[in-house]
């Protein structure tokens, strides 16, 4: 009889994504001067010429990070770009090129591929970034994109998650929760529609949240912006996974704590008024919701004046000594840990 030398089995569920990535990759190091920066920030960072050049991938695998019962071709296509475009906006850097590699099952006609490329093209064109390659193959489960974008910018334009330091000013562009509620609305439909498939929902009153889920927007003009008001980060991220999640990465990299005021959490009144039909908070929406693709930053605090009352730009906390950890203050005054709840990719 063979021993089992290994009768220990750790599900991935139990590990969870983050924690999966760092003992994945806990005994690899960088050997060659051209690599800057590996795993562990929104995008790594070489170094062939002038300039460092950022690179960022990321996949989207049918009935994991989308449902095409409600995405349309074009828009998945769309996002799929956005999605990358995201993590290099993060490092303050413009995205110069992307490559697109696509797995079809044979359920897929060529029109509806060209749709899915006509959602490219346009977000090419919108921002300004070549297609330069990729791969095509089949697939026997249904549809994966796998998109790499690059990028390169002077080393001192560049921002990390690292950097942030105590009683520097924590800012998020734009609204938090929307992608959220408008997946909520999606799902609800989705489910009425498999009872009665002759059902047409309107879904005007929800437009906002539903365009945040299925056509988001990277937030190029909030890097414009900020290049205008003279003001770089001291430190930033992109809300893939929720406010939440991402301010523990920045107090994780930055080794320093934050404190989130709940009453300065940006919300569309339109997102407001979902979760309030759905019986869901609003906050726990723009906390542990994810998929808005708005930016989170550091800035110093002399730079304060220069965003104050920007439409664009919330001040909603600052960072403070690492033992302090990360808190969400209500507004009650009340200090609440912030954990991280958002998207998990292994979560049963």
């Amino acid at each position: 009889m063979i021993e089992n030398k290994n009768p220990h089995k750790t599900s991935l569920s139990d590990i969870g994504e983050f924690a999966l990535i760092d003992h994945l990759t806990q005994s690899f190091s960088l050997e060659n001067n051209s690599s800057l920066l590996g795993i562990g920030d929104d995008a790594a960072m070489i170094q062939h010429g002038k300039n460092p050049t950022l690179i960022s991938t990321d996949l989207s695998i049918e009935g994991i990070h989308f449902d095409l019962t409600y995405m349309p071709l074009k828009h998945l296509g769309y996002k799929t770009v956005m999605v990358n475009l995201s993590d290099l906006y993060a490092m303050n850097v413009h995205p110069q090129q992307i490559t697109v590699s696509i797995a079809v099952s044979n359920r897929f006609v060529l029109e509806a591929i060209e749709e899915i490329y006509q959602g490219i093209a346009l977000a090419c064109k919108n921002y300004k970034v070549d297609l330069i390659g990729g791969d095509t193959t089949s697939s026997k489960t249904g549809l994966i994109l796998s998109i790499s974008v690059m990028g390169s910018a002077p080393k001192k334009k560049i921002v990390l998650r690292k950097g942030a330091k105590e009683n520097d000013l924590l800012v998020v562009s734009g609204d938090l929760g929307g992608a959220y509620a408008g997946l909520q609305i999606l799902e609800r439909e989705k489910a009425v529609f498999e009872v009665n498939p002759n059902s047409q929902p309107d879904l005007s009153t929800y437009s906002y949240s539903i365009e945040r889920q299925l056509k988001p927007e990277a937030r190029k003009d909030v890097i414009d912006l900020l290049d205008q008001l003279n003001i770089t980060p001291t430190s930033m991220i992109d809300i893939s996974d929720g406010l939440s999640s991402e301010t523990l990465h920045l107090s994780k990299a930055s080794k320093v704590g934050f404190h989130l005021f709940e009453e300065k959490i940006p919300i569309d009144p339109e997102v407001s008024l979902i979760c309030e039909e759905l019986k869901i908070s609003p906050v726990t929406a723009a906390l542990n919701g994810g998929e808005d693709y708005e930016l989170l930053f550091t800035i110093d605090q002399k730079d304060f004046d220069k965003i104050k009352n920007h439409p664009f730009l919330s001040v909603i906390g600052h960072a403070c000594e690492s033992k302090k950890g990360c808190q969400l203050i209500s507004r009650l005054g009340q200090q609440i840990e912030l954990t991280a709840q958002g998207w998990q990719a292994f979560s049963r």
